[in-house]
């Protein structure tokens, strides 16, 4: 998901025919923001930083929990068969780990510590000109969730089925969610399977 034509939230693939598609430059993300390590969020990032590191942009910042050096890179050298420590000289990349109030490319950023299975999951709020995103990636409906949205302009929540669902938001839980907080604008992804009111198609492009 990029936001602002600079921000990344995640990574998962295909991103890179994605931002083709919607007209979207690879080389104007500034900062990418990693929530946790599941597939379906970071497996689009190999392609999207080779991409960087032969065709070009300026300094990418990565921004995610503890560790996050280390899992970016050991994905990488698994992805490029060890080849990345050559191919990472060619542009700027570095790290960050998210361990409170932070600022990046101008913008300043709180992280979440959200529910989700064994791994847990890292939140963000992030103040992108005068509005406050808030980016769950994803989460058990619990208290941290609603201390991720509070106050938030916009927040982007995973609402994954009906009914119960392990370790992840049931799309009943989501709207009970937007129902607490009613100033908030929310956009619902990460859906599994049929329509939900406040949903977000794939390839959709939206003004706020």
């Amino acid at each position: 998901m990029v936001v602002d034509g600079r921000i990344l939230l995640d990574g998962g693939a295909p991103l890179l025919p994605h931002m083709s598609r919607l007209g979207i430059d690879p080389a104007g993300i500034e900062v990418v923001f990693i929530s946790h390590f599941h597939g379906d969020h970071v497996l689009g990032l190999p392609p999207f930083l080779l991409h960087r590191a032969l065709v070009g942009g300026g300094p990418l910042r990565v921004v995610g929990g503890a560790g996050i050096e280390g899992k970016v890179m050991q994905l990488l050298d698994l992805a490029w068969a060890g080849e990345w420590s050559t191919l990472s000289q060619r542009f700027d990349l570095s790290f960050e780990e998210a361990r409170g109030y932070g600022e990046v490319c101008g913008m300043a950023y709180e992280p979440v510590a959200l529910d989700h299975g064994r791994i847990g999951c890292t939140g963000f709020r992030i103040k992108v000109g005068d509005r406050l995103l808030a980016y769950a990636g994803d989460s058990e409906a619990t208290p941290p969730l609603d201390q991720l949205v509070q106050g938030a302009d916009i927040a982007i929540v995973e609402a994954t089925a009906p009914g119960e669902v392990h370790s992840h938001t049931s799309w009943e839980d989501a709207h009970r969610l937007r129902d607490r907080h009613p100033q908030t604008r929310f956009f619902f992804n990460h859906i599994y399977a049929g329509e939900l009111d406040g949903s977000v198609n794939d390839l959709q492009s939206v003004d706020v």
